[in-house]
Parts: C-alpha cells; sequence; structure tokens
C-alpha cells in the first residue's frame, strides 16, 4: 500500500451503485489490480450502504486464457458476471509474459495482449450490465495519425472495442487524446497523473525550492507542450520547451531520426528542471534533452513520465545518471516495470492504484470524475504542507 490508506472522503450514501461491482485483469497486470481491489475492499467495509455485494473481501472477477499448442487461445471467465458491472484492466507493454507455439517460447506483444483482453470481453458474452476498459496504456496510441498509405490502429482498436460492447475507455497520458474523435458517442477519459508525480517527487526530493527562480518545467518536444503547461502552473514555475529537428530523408526503426533538440524558454542556469513527458522508450531523446539541460548549466534534473518503456534497457540511463545528466527518473506502476528497473536507486516508481480505485469506486456510483481529473485541491495542499514542513525544520536548526 502507499503512503497514506485512509478511506477517502467521500458521501456515497445518496447513491446507488450501477451494479454489483468486478474488476477482471487481463494476464499481466495482475499486481496492479490485486492492489486496486485491495483499496476497495478497504474502503467498502466501512460504508453503511448495504446495496447486495457491494461489501466483499474482494471485486476480482476469475478469468483464465489457455492456449493450444499452435499458439491459439481462448478467454475463459470462471465467475459469473451477470449484471456487474465490470471493469476490465489490461497492460498491453508487459513484455515479460510467455507463451509456446509450436513448443517455441514467445513473448507476448501488444498484438497478443489486445487479443487477450477482446477474449475476456467475449467470454462474458453480454451479461454484464456494463463494460468499462481501463487501458492505462492506450493500445497503439502511437498510431494515431495518418501522413501517408498507414493503418490508423489506435482508432481501429477503440471501434472494435465499441462494437464488442465496451462503454467506456478510461485511459493515462494518451499520446493525442484527439484519437478518442474515433468514438465520439462512447465515454473515452484521459487523465495525466500530475498529482502522483509531485507527490512522488516531493517525497524523495526533501529541498527543493519550489518558485520560479529556483525550478523549470521543461517539454521535451512540442507534443508535449500541454501536460509541460499544466504540471508548471500547479507548481507555479516557468515553461521551456525543446522541439526536434528531424531528417525528413530517411526512417530509423519507422520514424525519421532526430537531427537536434533546440531549446525555446528562458535561462536554466542554476535552477532544478523537471522534464515532464508521456513515455520513455529507448531514452535516447530525454537524455539528450538532459546533456543540453546540464551544458546550460541547470542544477538538477529530474524526468517524470507517465510509461517507462526502457525498450533498451537500464544501461543508457546508469551511464547517464553517472555523467551527472540525470538525477533521478519518475514513471509510474500503471505498466509492468522490471526488476532491473526497480532496482534503480534513481528510479521512482509512481504508484496509480489508490487512482485507479477511486476512479472505479466513483464511476460504480455513477457520480462525477471530475474532482479526480482535476486535482488543483489536491495538488496545492501537498504543496503548502511540504513547505511548511521545510519552514520547521530551519526553525529547529536555529
Amino acid at each position: 500500500m502507499s503512503d497514506s490508506v485512509k478511506t477517502e472522503k467521500v458521501d456515497y450514501s445518496a447513491s446507488i451503485p450501477m451494479g454489483p461491482l468486478g474488476i477482471a485483469a487481463v494476464p499481466g497486470c495482475e499486481a496492479l489490480v490485486e492492489r486496486v481491489d485491495a483499496y476497495l475492499a478497504m474502503w467498502r467495509k466501512d460504508r453503511d450502504n448495504e446495496f447486495a455485494g457491494y461489501k466483499k473481501d474482494s471485486y476480482v472477477i476469475d478469468v483464465d486464457l489457455p492456449r493450444f499448442g499452435s499458439g491459439e487461445a481462448k478467454g475463459v471467465v470462471n465467475t459469473s458476471v451477470r449484471g456487474d458491472d465490470l471493469y476490465i484492466v489490461a497492460d498491453v507493454t508487459n513484455y515479460s509474459l510467455t507463451y509456446k507455439m509450436y513448443g517455441i517460447e514467445n513473448c507476448m506483444s501488444p498484438d497478443d495482449h489486445f487479443q487477450n483482453l477482446k477474449r475476456v470481453i467475449a467470454g462474458c458474452m453480454g451479461k454484464a450490465k456494463r463494460i468499462t476498459v481501463i487501458l492505462p496504456f492506450l493500445y497503439e496510441s502511437r498510431q494515431h495519425k495518418r501522413s501517408a498509405r498507414e493503418s490508423l490502429d489506435c482508432a481501429v482498436a477503440l471501434q472494435e472495442l465499441v462494437a464488442m460492447g465496451v462503454s467506456s475507455i478510461i485511459t493515462f497520458d494518451a499520446h493525442d487524446p484527439r484519437v478518442q474523435n474515433a468514438i465520439p458517442m462512447t465515454g473515452f477519459e484521459t487523465t495525466v497523473p500530475t498529482y502522483q508525480f509531485i507527490k512522488a517527487l516531493l517525497r524523495v526530493e526533501k529541498d527543493l525550492q519550489i518558485d520560479a527562480s529556483h525550478m523549470m518545467v521543461i517539454s521535451p518536444d512540442e507534443g508535449a507542450v500541454g501536460r509541460a503547461i499544466y504540471f508548471a502552473n500547479m507548481l507555479g514555475l516557468d515553461v521551456g520547451m525543446f522541439y526536434k529537428r528531424r531528417d525528413y530523408t530517411k526512417i530509423v526503426d519507422g520514424k525519421n531520426p532526430i537531427v537536434a533538440h533546440e531549446f525555446l524558454g528562458t535561462s536554466v542556469e542554476g535552477k532544478d528542471v523537471i522534464i515532464v513527458d508521456d513515455m520513455i522508450a529507448s531514452g535516447d531523446s530525454v537524455i539528450d534533452v538532459a546533456k543540453q539541460l546540464k551544458a546550460r548549466k541547470a542544477r538538477k534534473v529530474f524526468v517524470c513520465a507517465s510509461f517507462g518503456l526502457f525498450t533498451k534497457g537500464m544501461g543508457v540511463f546508469d551511464k547517464a545518471v553517472e555523467e551527472g545528466l540525470i538525477d533521478r527518473i519518475l514513471t509510474t506502476n500503471a505498466i509492468y516495470q522490471s526488476p532491473e528497473t526497480l532496482s534503480r536507486s534513481y528510479y521512482v516508481s509512481v504508484d496509480l492504484s489508490k487512482y485507479i480505485a477511486l476512479l472505479i469506486d466513483t464511476m460504480n456510483h455513477d457520480t462525477t470524475i471530475e474532482p479526480l481529473l482535476s486535482p488543483t485541491d489536491r495538488i496545492q495542499r501537498r504543496l503548502a504542507e511540504y513547505k511548511e514542513r521545510q519552514r520547521k525544520e530551519r526553525e529547529e536548526q536555529k
């Protein structure tokens, strides 16, 4: 559990749940669902609501996805979901799972995980009252627009889920939230876990001076400007931005290689900087940005990204930390985190299980989730507590 496990002060006594709550974990995200389930069971235990099936030791629905020797699979739902308000969670990035095909061990790809998600939905046979899919990392979100004769994979995937009866989709920090235009009549929520990042950073860094003279938020490219501005506004800081100059005459690993990062913004000399992005893939881009910030005499460099894919392993980041380019990397536990990643002293895991539990609990009661999507008050309270603690420590040292 996280450092705060108290029941949230939300009054659900006047609201009737949409239906009995059920949570299904597509293989690969069981650890996250287990933590979410523990929060829900704890919160509901002390409530007055006597709705049938409201209080349980666990809300997890048992599912199986066995495979045949040919590699084909099927979804089996072992628990009744008739009339349930069902939430299905899937981590399409979990590369640690394998299956055998003709005796050969294969790592599961995002395509395999998405097929498993559809199998679980199909296994419910239309009996659930409502199905909400939680895809922390939106499947194929990087293939969200067309620039030539190419597929629009994310849009097609969203339409497939809706065609199967999914009522709503929840994701975090979608690469481009405009992809929801593919399903305009279906619920689609994407949220940036800014509060959770700030909370985690303040927990591990005790001597930050959070003002525009000592800190700055950096967008590593033009696509991340929106989230960087929101992050900076919450902390009362200035924003700087890099834009990627690419070589459009070449394609390497499916994309045009970056020639250079050009900086737009005020001086970062002597300041702590927070690089904010949606994901870290190979790490080449964020390390190059950190290198340029250090060349401009930034003091400390913190990297906050919703998803740490780390496709080239942690070695490149070990080297960057040793060279003094990066001080901390923060990514969430919404997707698979390898033991190699978790073992790094500079790495900070940002827990989203409580936040996901709050979303599920609120949606199950069919009430607004707007306060959870815009946590301005919670962020300001956390900042005030941090500054007050610093003030007391300074007084004690006198």
